[in-house]
């Protein structure tokens, strides 16, 4: 398989890599043999046939750069009269009150500080899902999500942009298998310009007036393999890894040709009766150049914990998001709330 390359940006969309639930981050990220609630919408939509509850609603927040920028989910599952399950989720990843310094210099040369504004650049991504069992497939979950990209900076550039995502989860005893194609058929952003908010500025600077433009998002394909091992009577071991293969060509990862980049990410969970859970995590295996120019292998790790009470379930997790040597580590909370219809 291959996907054309020219004039296609190595990274486009990133608010959308970063991934959503307090779990999934204590677990570096690998979900996709194994989420079994609302956040499957985002790690593979066929995982949300796993929702045991009617309706299902979790909510995300993170606070990412020292409180640079914020970064926000929520989702709600439905389940189906077919015991097919619809979600509808959405994210938010902005940087507001960026200051506006272009008119700093008044008419005269001097400084005038009422003369600066405040603007914000902002991601948005909204989708709707579907899952469903086949039968004729061997009891195989199949998902899909259709996503709206809208992405705004200030009053100088926004982007709307659509795209599909594909996924797949069957369960064989404690093994678990999942598969999930990100953007499979490219996710399409169209860029437009307000070139007079800027333009007698980036002259003066000698920048290029941006122009009106499409930007491709290559596809993500990522396989998972999960694997329970029963402690004691009270106490189980879930096991997890995803390995996400990008078509973009050489990354900074961990198996890497010319063509294709694969980056495995790992993660466990310690259960207790399935209700006090502590996980750890580890991914995104890469080089850092070090100051005598030597280069050295390092990875991002996090790590939390999970409380489920009735209804509700509480994860929290501290997730490192740099990877260098003194890391940038965020704290990241979401909340989950299952309803259930009353019998008649």
């Amino acid at each position: 398989m291959s996907y054309a390359q020219d004039n296609t940006p190595k990274y486009s969309n990133e608010f959308l890599s970063l991934g959503v639930g307090a779990k999934a981050f204590a677990m570096g990220g690998a979900q996709s043999a194994i989420v079994s609630d609302v956040s499957a919408s985002y790690w593979n939509p066929a995982g949300l046939l796993q929702v045991e509850s009617n309706q299902q609603l979790m909510l995300m927040h993170a606070v990412y750069f020292d409180g640079i920028a914020n970064y926000d989910f929520g989702a709600m599952a439905f389940s189906l009269p077919d015991s097919s399950r619809l979600a509808f989720s959405l994210i938010r990843f902005s940087i507001d009150d960026i200051p506006d310094t272009r008119y700093l210099f008044d008419a005269n040369g001097a400084i005038n500080y009422d003369n600066i504004s405040f603007f914000a650049a902002s991601d948005y991504a909204g989708w709707i899902s579907y899952a469903k069992r086949l039968e004729r497939l061997g009891g195989v979950d199949l998902g899909a999500n259709i996503k709206v990209i809208h992405r705004l900076v200030g009053s100088f550039s926004q982007a709307w942009g659509f795209g599909l995502d594909l996924g797949a989860q069957k369960k064989i005893r404690r093994w678990g298998l999942g598969l999930t194609a990100r953007d499979v058929f490219g996710t399409f952003n169209a860029w437009s310009h307000n070139p007079e908010e800027f333009r007698d500025v980036f002259q003066q600077t000698g920048n290029d007036v941006p122009v009106n433009s499409i930007e491709i998002t290559l596809p993500t394909w990522v396989l998972g393999v999960s694997r329970v091992f029963p402690l004691t009577s009270a106490f189980d071991l879930l096991v997890t890894a995803d390995f996400r293969t990008t078509f973009d060509g050489k990354r900074n990862a961990l198996f890497r040709t010319n063509l294709v980049s694969v980056e495995p990410v790992v993660g466990m969970e310690v259960a207790y009766k399935q209700q006090f859970l502590l996980r750890l995590g580890t991914g995104q295996f890469q080089q850092v150049e070090q100051l005598d120019g030597s280069l050295n292998w390092n990875t991002m790790f996090g790590g939390g914990l999970g409380v489920r009470l009735s209804d509700f379930t509480l994860d929290y997790a501290l997730t490192d998001f740099s990877i260098n040597e003194v890391g940038l580590y965020t704290h990241v909370f979401s909340v989950k709330i299952d309803f259930h219809e009353k019998a008649n």
